[in-house]
Formats: C-alpha cells, structure tokens, sequence
C-alpha cells in the first residue's frame, strides 16, 4: 500500500491555506494530475465542514474518478479525507494546520490502495515523489494567491 507523508511550512495565513484546500473545485487548475473536480455536497455544521467531491486524476489515456467525504475540523485545524467511491480500495488522508511565525506549517499524509494490484505495485515506486509535486502545487498556488 503506497503511503507517503510530506511536511511544508507555507508563507500564508493559517485560514487562508485551509480555504485553498478545501477549494476542491479549483484543483483542476493548479493540482497536477487533476483532470477534474466536482463537489456534489458542502455542509457546515458547528466546528465541521463535510464535502462530498469526485476528482478525476490522470494522465493521457489513463484516468479514474473518485469520491471523497472530506472532513474538516475547524477546532484541530485538520482535514481528513477518505475515498467512498472507485477505484481504490482505500484512501485515508490528513492534513494538519499550524500556525508557524513564518505562516503555517502543514503535515499531508496520504495512505492508499488501488484494487489493481498492478497499478498498486507501480505507483508505490513513485507515490513519494507524486506526493511532494502535489505539496509543491499548493505551496506555489499559495504563494500566487497570498504572497505580497
């Protein structure tokens, strides 16, 4: 099962990286790979935010969509993800916010697993490096967004 984590320290406001990530719909123009984002449910209620959202990663002809109930807790600053739909076994995902003197010091963590036990080995050789471009887009995309 690939899993792979990555820790970043951001130049923004805690707030505004949280928002930048839960800004499912705009992955397509900045998230490598993501071909497409569709968010079908957002609710707020007390300290949580739920969204319920498909992404469509890939590459040339290869491609998969799948769905994800994403949870964000406002009072931990965290964000968990887990796929209920397509094409992976599982998918459990973190992201924890801390406000840092510099910005906001992020943890992503990503553990996985593709039914395709062939595409599983392939990707577990790259997932590290897949991982960090992901990291890098959202650093960059904050940067654009927030850097004066």
């Amino acid at each position: 099962m690939p899993r792979a984590s990555v820790k970043r320290l951001i130049e923004c406001e805690k707030n505004q990286l949280i928002d930048l990530v839960l800004d499912i719909e705009k992955y397509p123009t900045f998230v490598p790979y993501c071909i497409c984002a569709k968010v079908y449910e957002k609710n707020e209620k007390g300290d949580f935010i739920n969204i319920i959202a498909d992404l469509t990663i890939g590459k040339g002809p290869f491609k998969d969509t799948y769905k994800s109930d994403v949870k964000f807790n406002k009072k931990s600053s965290s964000i968990y993800v887990k796929n209920i739909g397509g094409p992976l076994k599982h998918l459990n995902n973190k992201w924890i916010f801390e406000d840092h003197r510099k910005g906001t010091e992020i943890y992503f963590d990503v553990d996985f697993e593709i039914r395709n036990k062939f595409l599983n080995i392939l990707m577990t050789t790259s997932f590290q490096y897949g991982l960090d471009k992901i990291a890098d887009a959202f650093q960059k995309r904050a940067n654009q967004l927030f850097k004066s």
